[in-house]
């Protein structure tokens, strides 16, 4: 089995000069396969459409907690609304201020386990799979991988019943 297997075709997409606002609202409202469901992460993509960074909700998770909070006791200084505050500061902000820029993905032609090996060791739950022009084709999803290591887990166990 190949990454290209399993890959949900590319959909949708961002830009650098996307804001904040409007990367959210992509995230939220986007196309999984053939539902309408939202999305964790989508490639940004330069003007010819190679990608230069991946936008996740964790990524505008941190430009509205930003690292420096951490070495603080937010509890001495927090308010009710802090977030909400927070938040609205950042809507105008550029996805490509905030994007992951070191993106670990992997080529259509990558067996199933390299792409296991890549999401295990960089933490990582979304892969971009690239073409052989060079481009996204596609996102592999951890849970797509897991759905098919489950179905070849219970036909070996129908095989041994049966």
């Amino acid at each position: 089995m190949l990454a290209k297997d399993l890959m949900i075709p590319l959909q949708e997409s961002l830009t650098p000069e996307m804001t904040l606002k409007s990367a959210a609202g992509v995230l939220r409202t986007a196309n999984r396969g053939e539902e309408r469901i939202g999305v964790k992460g989508l490639p940004v993509l330069d003007p010819r459409g190679k990608m230069i960074g991946f936008l996740s909700i964790g990524d505008i998770l941190k430009a509205v907690f930003p690292s420096y909070m951490g070495l603080m006791n937010i509890g001495d200084f927090s308010w009710d609304g802090m977030v909400e505050d927070m938040a609205r500061r950042v809507v105008d902000r550029r996805v490509g201020t905030v994007m992951t820029t070191a993106v670990i993905s992997v080529h259509e032609e990558a067996p199933l386990m390299v792409c296991v090996d890549h999401m295990i060791k960089h933490g990582v739950k979304r892969l971009p799979v690239i073409g052989a022009d060079g481009r996204v084709s596609g996102i592999l999803y951890e849970r797509d991988v897991f759905e098919a290591i489950c179905d070849i887990m219970l036909s070996v166990t129908k095989e041994k019943l049966g």
